[in-house]
């Protein structure tokens, strides 16, 4: 079964009882157990959560997948797999809320973060204690859209003894299917593409190890960070059009990025599509196509705010993944966490800015953006 038949058909059978082709809304919070044992309560499982994640572990080519109140939710349970004096590696250029979390709270729980560029395999390499437990990628990154090698993380973290993570949430499984590579644990914010309508907050794991499923299932129930069945049924909604949506994304994305590096006022576009990106043959090797996010950076810095306040059809916000087109300033928005000092040491400078681009019309987006820079 190829792609976009599995997203419309796995775990969504219809419904034995009743023929529903759609997935029942299951608003239940316990389970009568006179004639089954399935079904105990609704923190430990519920039939339209469990559908959602046997669609979402056939999509990443793994064998078990874990739905989550939040992207966040699952990182932190993924987390739980580490104990103090243990040692991870994380890609330096991540989502703000990984890097606070490694650092401001895992820190506190005598569990050590090295931060390197995974461009350079051999500083990945370097970084690796004995006592290394985990390898925290992300590819493309956020929100330099730097492109890394998950075949040689995957080796490298086997070589350690370590778990080999990659949030593949820019991506989307459309794209990549990081379990494929080797890598031992995909995780998702399913609020972002899989969800894909800017309506629900969630996450999800996906993995073929079963140790690796037995010890997060555990933690999922008793950490408690699930999914109401409302919002999971919503991620099956979007998930059926994943394949399509993700097309669009790419089309626009592609002849936007085109555009934005011909433009006099973009010092640089950021984008694995273009030839130019240090990543492109990477990402051609591990993706189908190359996503529909980006970054840019503006020559004069001190204007964007009111470049971005000028868009009239792409939306000033954070997050992204929605068919709407997104545009934020990660310096002062989704990686203001991050120190200022650090943010310009890796590259996040003021002038930069991330694009989510959406699937309205590219011609409406291109004139959007000409009458920004006007």
């Amino acid at each position: 079964m190829r792609f976009a038949t599995k997203a419309i058909h796995v775990g969504q059978e219809p419904d034995p009882l009743t023929g529903a082709v759609t997935v029942p809304i299951y608003m239940t919070s316990t389970y009568s157990q006179k004639t089954q044992r399935d079904w105990v309560y609704g923190r430990t499982g519920n039939p339209t959560r469990s559908a959602l994640e046997r669609n979402l572990a056939a999509l990443e080519e793994g064998r078990h997948g874990l739905c989550f109140s939040s992207g966040m939710g699952a990182i932190t349970t993924i987390l739980t797999l580490l104990k103090s004096g243990d040692h991870a590696v994380v890609s330096d250029d991540c989502y703000g809320g990984v890097y606070r979390i490694f650092t401001r709270i895992m820190s506190q729980y005598g569990i050590e973060s090295t931060f390197v560029d995974m461009t350079d395999l051999i500083a990945v390499e370097d970084a690796c204690r004995p006592e290394t437990r985990i390898i925290w990628s992300e590819t493309p990154t956020n929100p330099l859209m730097k492109v890394i090698d998950l075949k040689e993380i995957a080796v490298i973290a086997k070589a350690h003894e370590a778990i080999g993570v990659c949030d593949n949430t820019f991506a989307s499984p459309y794209l990549q299917q990081p379990l494929t590579l080797g890598i031992d644990l995909v995780v998702h914010s399913t609020t972002k593409y899989l969800g894909g309508h800017a309506d629900i907050l969630g996450g999800a794991v996906v993995t073929r190890r079963d140790d690796l499923h037995e010890k997060l299932k555990f933690a999922q129930n008793a950490l408690g960070a699930v999914p109401s069945p409302f919002d999971c049924w919503l991620v099956l909604r979007g998930v059926k059009t994943l394949a399509v949506r993700i097309e669009r994304h790419c089309d626009n994305a592609e002849a936007l990025a085109k555009f934005l590096a011909e433009h006099r006022k973009i010092e640089r576009v950021l984008y694995p599509g273009l030839v130019g990106h240090p990543g492109h043959g990477m990402a051609k090797r591990q993706m189908r196509r190359f996503g529909g996010m980006m970054s840019f950076v503006l020559r004069d810095g001190s204007r964007v705010m009111d470049v971005l306040r000028k868009l009239e059809v792409a939306v000033l916000a954070e997050s992204l993944g929605g068919v709407e087109t997104l545009i934020e300033h990660p310096a002062s928005m989704t990686h203001a966490s991050l120190p200022k000092e650090e943010r310009e040491a890796r590259g996040i400078t003021d002038g930069l800015v991330r694009l989510s681009v959406g699937i309205e019309d590219i011609e409406d987006l291109v004139e959007d953006f000409q009458r920004a820079f006007a």
